[in-house]
């Protein structure tokens, strides 16, 4: 504790003695490397669903490149691959979009009327998924927005017929447990890096209806999905399975939800066999939902301190942003920014890599380009890497302005500071660190480019609706 105090004594008079005249800004912050928090993990995105539509190898090469390569792209850790409920496969199809209908491993054998697996199937998606792997994926997360459409009451992999109605019948829970576990031991086998597989997708929504079908999904209620995660716990300690169990993928951390999170942990077998939580952050980034999500934050690492939360899914919904602006990257970083320090996440992942909401997409020529959220996204990707932990920021002068920032320390005295800047230009003064320092900048202008290299210096100009990230060794 005497430590601590001298150390946070030091940085405050290191602030303090800065030699400036007057105030310089009115957002005024000290890194304290005394107070830890989360260590982080990795950064990832989705495959869902583009991958399947990529045919071609040059465009699936540079895909993955941008995304995984450290060298040339994001160095992202985690490939979310989708284990589709087969929709593409089912003759009575309701999703009108092609783009989200899913080529199944398990299909119907004609001569013999019974489902069997086939693992040359979905093949563009493994593709992706290869090179993703050559380029730096270390961590595959096998998904499922649905059981396979074969086991589900309505026969669609889009829902029930019934609103909050389970499509699942539970007669059926044991044999998608077989199911997914076939799939993921397979991928084993053939040596992929299975991390975890994730057999349920926001269940507290509806999904489905006779009025609403937009892709696959599945109602649960919280004692639903209990049983279904412990069925898959019970068998994976069976088979001693050399992956984890994710879920439940909550589309909100809210209170309105929080009831997953709890009767989650009050299961004896799933609080032992689980050491994290996944939820995503839809919707929960405007003044009201930030009080909810710091509410729920403290909340979830009071009661669980031992758990760790990963941030499994967000994008921009609906899509209103122009995908080419810095506001679309602002806006992302932001929630970026807010689930490290609200929710302690020690893993963040997007959703679609590849789409209009995405990070790339393909022009009307087919090449591929970079939207601004790809370079908010490197602010992060390129520098806070997996051991770092995120330390405490004081903010001197309590200023409210909607500048986030958020700061890690690395194990070789190195101190990562990313600052999200969505108004004018700032001042802004920085104490408690020193050393040699490299800055980033994205913007209007600037697509994560190194805007300086040098002695560090404690007064920092933050340009107008920016994304700055300060390395310091």
């Amino acid at each position: 504790m005497f430590t601590k105090i001298i150390a946070i004594l030091l940085a405050i008079f290191q602030f303090c003695t800065l030699p400036v005249t007057g105030l310089f800004g009115r957002h005024q912050i000290v890194i304290d490397k005394t107070k830890k928090y989360q260590t982080f993990e990795e950064f990832g995105t989705s495959s869902c669903w583009w991958a399947q539509t990529i045919d071609d190898d040059e465009m699936a090469r540079e895909i993955a490149k941008k995304l995984y390569s450290e060298e040339e792209g994001l160095g992202l850790k985690i490939f979310r691959y989708n284990v589709g409920g087969g929709e593409a496969d089912n003759p009575d199809c309701r999703i009108w979009d092609t783009s989200r209908r899913t080529e199944s491993f398990y299909v119907l054998d004609e001569e013999t009327g019974e489902y069997v697996y086939d693992f040359t199937r979905d093949a563009n998606a493994r593709h992706v998924m290869d090179y993703a792997v050559e380029y730096g994926a270390e961590k595959i997360i096998l998904f499922c927005n649905s059981p396979h459409f074969s086991m589900t009451k309505s026969g669609h992999a889009s829902g029930g017929l019934q609103e909050y109605s389970s499509n699942l019948p539970e007669e059926n829970y044991q044999a998608f447990v077989d199911y997914l576990l076939t799939i993921a031991d397979w991928f084993v086998a053939e040596g992929y890096p299975i991390y975890a597989i994730s057999p349920i997708n926001e269940p507290q929504w509806s999904w489905g209806s006779p009025d609403w079908v937009g892709q696959e999904g599945c109602h649960y209620e919280p004692d639903e999905t209990i049983k279904l995660l412990e069925m898959f716990a019970t068998e994976m300690q069976k088979r001693n399975s050399p992956y984890k169990l994710s879920g439940p993928e909550n589309g909100q951390m809210n209170w309105g939800y929080y009831a997953y999170v709890e009767k989650f942990f009050e299961s004896e077998i799933l609080n032992e066999f689980c050491d994290t939580y996944s939820g995503h952050s839809y919707w929960m980034d405007s003044p009201d939902a930030l009080e909810e999500k710091t509410a729920v934050g403290k909340k979830f690492k009071e009661e669980y301190p031992d758990k760790k939360y990963e941030m499994s899914e967000w994008c921009e919904l609906p899509l209103q942003i122009d995908s080419t602006t810095i506001d679309s990257g602002l806006r992302m970083a932001k929630v970026i920014v807010d689930d490290l320090n609200l929710m302690n996440a020690v893993s963040w992942q997007s959703w679609t890599a590849v789409n209009g909401d995405g990070l790339l997409d393909r022009d009307s020529d087919g090449k591929l380009i970079e939207y601004n959220r790809y370079y908010a996204f490197k602010q992060f990707t390129s520098f806070i890497k997996p051991g770092m932990t995120r330390v405490r920021i004081f903010d001197i002068l309590k200023n409210k302005t909607n500048m986030r920032t958020v700061a890690f320390i690395g194990e070789e005295n190195e101190t990562v500071i990313v600052i999200v800047n969505p108004d004018g230009e700032e001042k802004l003064k920085i104490g408690g660190i020193l050393g040699e320092a490299e800055i980033y900048l994205t913007d209007a202008t600037h697509n994560c480019e190194k805007i300086y290299e040098g002695e560090f210096e404690k007064n920092i100009v933050v340009p107008e609706k920016s994304i700055m990230t300060i390395c310091v060794k």
